[in-house]
């Protein structure tokens, strides 16, 4: 009895032990259980934070990418763009080119209005440029001449009637220049004969430098002649005709044969190269402003 007593005791003490460490412990168990929360809810926070950073990134990613394909997108049209000016401009170019094959050569611009054009004229005489001139010319309806600076002595009406304008403006500017050239040369031959030769007295000559009379001495002789250089021809520099007076006797001679009297040919040489007149190149035109 005493053996079960003893053992009711310690199993009843045991129990209360028991008893007792329960309800000490439960204090622990919801401190322990507040700080499990504390760290869950502090996990879950931090998983909505690396949610947050991953969204971020994924959409900057997103934006890099949508940019480098707008920047490969510009850099194909940009590429587009220029090889499409580049073949406008060699286009332009080309009709240009064309344009001024079809005119001769001479410099042409569009005026400001766009209406017509403007073609320049510049005459030379031995290598150096003179003087330019320039035809401002409507194309619509027809071709015609508003204004320029040719002239008066220059049949430019005439010139563009008789070479028909309006079907060959080519041969018009052609004929054209060789007047101008012509026109030029012999003025800077009369201007030559000036500078160069003060004992030459030029007795006469006219706006168009057709006719030049010249008075010089025969070199040695003492003789006075007198030298007319007639131009009849306008289209060239060169005088058709030397009329050469001297002492009461006459020689006159052309440049395409023998002289009607031979008297002293030497003079006529002597007439010749005293206005130094070489042949005449005609010359395209420089760039032109117009």
């Amino acid at each position: 009895m005493e053996g079960l007593s003893s053992k009711g005791v310690l199993s009843h003490l045991s129990v209360l032990a028991v008893q007792t460490k329960s309800r000490r412990n439960p204090p622990q168990q919801s401190t322990r259980v507040k700080e499990l929360k504390a760290e869950a809810e502090a996990l879950m926070m931090r998983r909505e934070q690396l949610k947050a950073e991953i969204q971020t990134h994924k959409s900057l990613q997103r934006m890099r990418l949508s940019m480098d394909k707008g920047e490969e997108e510009m850099d194909e049209d940009s590429e587009n763009s220029q090889l499409l000016q580049l073949m406008a401009k060699h286009s332009q170019l080309k009709d240009l080119l064309y344009a001024h094959h079809l005119i001769g050569g001479y410099d042409i611009i569009k005026t400001s209005l766009g209406k017509g054009v403007c073609v320049s004229v510049t005459t030379a005489y031995e290598g150096v440029y003179l003087d330019t001139y320039n035809l401002e010319i409507d194309l619509k309806p027809v071709l015609r001449i508003t204004r320029h600076n040719v002239p008066p002595f220059i049949p430019l009406n005439e010139l563009a009637e008789q070479n028909n304008i309006q079907t060959n403006i080519k041969a018009f500017l052609d004929v054209l220049s060789q007047h101008l050239n012509a026109h030029a040369g012999r003025k800077q031959q009369l201007k030559l004969v000036k500078e160069r030769f003060p004992s030459v007295d030029v007795m006469e000559s006219n706006v168009l430098c057709s006719i030049l009379v010249l008075m010089f001495t025969v070199p040695r002789q003492k003789t006075a002649v007198l030298c007319t250089l007639n131009y009849s021809d306008h289209t060239r520099c060169l005088p058709t005709t030397v009329h050469i007076q001297c002492e009461g006797r006459t020689v006159s001679t052309d440049n395409q044969g023998p002289p009607s009297t031979v008297y002293n040919p030497r003079l006529c040489v002597m007439s010749m190269l005293s206005i130094r007149t070489l042949k005449h190149n005609k010359f395209k035109c420089p760039s032109f402003i117009y």
